[in-house]
């Protein structure tokens, strides 16, 4: 079963910027198979998508973050980043990597990564 590991969260001020990481060891294949997404999670909030890249590397965002953030894949590395920009207090949460609902899978989350921006 793919493990995934998220990493990078941290604080920073409004406007800033930051890259997180996750990574999926041994999970073979599975980046050039199934589209990848970051969620976000806020208190009391379900997991929401904020960005997919699909295994031709076609990416997509939802309205809040679309020209903000970036995110791309490394399947040697199998790793799959966001490049986070112009940070704003409502990006704050726990980020979250899986595969896109589109392509469902039974992966385990991970622990995920808190990130808080600050005014």
């Amino acid at each position: 079963q793919v493990q995934l590991v998220e990493s990078g969260g941290t604080s920073v001020q409004t406007g800033g910027s930051l890259n997180l990481t996750c990574i999926a060891p041994h999970s073979g294949d599975a980046l050039k198979r199934h589209p990848m997404s970051w969620f976000r999670q806020t208190p009391g909030s379900e997991r929401e998508v904020v960005a997919t890249i699909t295994h031709r590397n076609r990416t997509s965002y939802s309205a809040a973050v679309r020209g903000r953030f970036v995110i791309s894949k490394d399947n040697g590395k199998h790793t799959v980043y966001p490049q986070m920009n112009d940070l704003k207090p409502e990006d704050s949460g726990v980020y979250y990597c899986k595969s896109n609902p589109s392509s469902p899978t039974n992966w385990t989350w991970g622990s995920g990564t808190q990130v808080t921006v600050e005014t």
